[in-house]
């Protein structure tokens, strides 16, 4: 593999409101970490079938799904579907749904004991086997969406900007407390995500800065524009990434794809670094013990980690109605320091179109 950091992490990305972008996100934050030559499994939990359908894969015709994996009528690795994607780095890998999965979640709600440790239980042979795992929630807090944040590592939420996505992610936040005393003591929040953002829209406004205040760096710097692109995507069983991927709704999730990736460096960085002094205060170390980066500016250093609050290339600042004149690398790359990669080069010279999501004083083309 040729990228420095494995994320390892399944992310349940749940929000009780419908309507705020989690099928959307899940697919194309799948594609944009695909890639990044990143090994990708998501999991449709949605009766709708919305994911397996934006992915290419009619859900009608579906042999196997996450019913029968959730009923333990078949395994996992039975029930995978590979999704092709037109690009050198391949695509990712689906468990697909279809409207049998509300019968699941019915037979679920009968069963005595472990009812909502079924997806934990089936998802393990094969966590190993992938670097990420999605999981598309349903709009409910339902047995569905309990089952998907048992067996998550952290919770990824996309929300727009607006009073009931803030009521609904109170109540989200009440059940992921309950499942972390009683199920899953490790459970995190992964990241609190803004979907469908305006800036010229002032209730917008006030309401990320409610978001910023009590969530801090746990909100995405980035923010995911109100895109026709991104809609229109789906109709043709494809990632926005694939669609058209120069358009600001594409731009934006590998923006996205590449600040998970950087924070999974910001964390993993101080444990590679106490493991190199301690082995050069050992009498036994190593005499190739790997020396530290060349002197320079961050952002040019290969594999750098980068300041949540400082101006990331290709996310988008905190005040969304200004263009950051300091900024260096307007251009997104989403997986600075690890592997560019021929998709983010196609993006060059359209930086603007993630850190301005509503357009520009000049009128540039929001449908795109």
């Amino acid at each position: 593999m040729q990228y420095t950091v494995a994320m390892k992490r399944v992310i349940a990305i749940a929000m009780q409101k419908g309507g705020v972008g989690k099928t959307t996100t899940a697919v194309n934050l799948a594609a944009s970490l695909a890639a990044t030559k990143r090994r990708v499994l998501l999991l449709d939990l949605d009766p709708q079938g919305n994911a397996t359908m934006g992915s290419g894969i009619d859900k009608s015709q579906l042999e196997r799904s996450t019913c029968e994996v959730l009923l333990g009528e078949c395994d996992l690795a039975a029930a995978l579907v590979p999704v092709k994607l037109p690009t050198e780095h391949g695509g990712f890998t689906l468990l697909p749904a279809n409207q049998d999965l509300t019968a699941a979640e019915v037979r679920l709600l009968t069963l005595p004991i472990g009812r909502e440790t079924k997806l934990r239980q089936a998802l393990q042979p094969k966590r190993n086997d992938f670097d990420v795992v999605l999981i598309d929630c349903p709009p409910a807090l339902n047995m569905l969406t309990v089952n998907a944040l048992v067996a998550a590592d952290s919770v990824l939420i996309p929300m727009q900007c607006e009073y009931y996505a803030l009521e609904g992610l109170t109540a989200l936040l009440d059940t992921v407390e309950q499942i972390r005393v009683a199920a899953n003591p490790k459970l995190g929040i992964e990241g609190v995500l803004r979907t469908m953002f305006d800036p010229r829209n002032n209730l917008a406004n006030e309401v990320s800065a409610q978001l910023i205040a009590h969530f801090g760096d746990k909100v995405f710097r980035t923010v995911i524009p109100r895109n026709v692109r991104l809609a229109e995507a789906p109709s043709f069983g494809r990632p926005a990434l694939f669609h058209d991927k120069e358009s600001r709704g594409a731009l934006a999730y590998l923006a996205l794809a590449g600040e998970m990736i950087r924070r999974e460096e910001e964390a993993s960085s101080p444990a590679r670094t106490d493991g190199m002094v301690a082995a050069s205060a050992s009498p036994n170390a190593a005499p190739h013990v790997a020396a530290p980066q060349p002197a320079g500016p961050a952002s040019h250093a290969p594999g750098a980690a980068h300041s949540v609050t400082s101006a990331a290339p290709g996310t988008a600042p905190v005040d969304h109605a200004h263009h950051d004149e300091h900024a260096e690398h307007p251009v997104p790359h989403a997986a600075t320091g690890t592997d560019g990669g021929a998709v983010y080069a196609a993006s060059a010279g359209r930086g603007d179109a993630v850190q301005h999501p509503a357009g520009d004083a000049a009128g540039e083309d929001r449908s795109r």
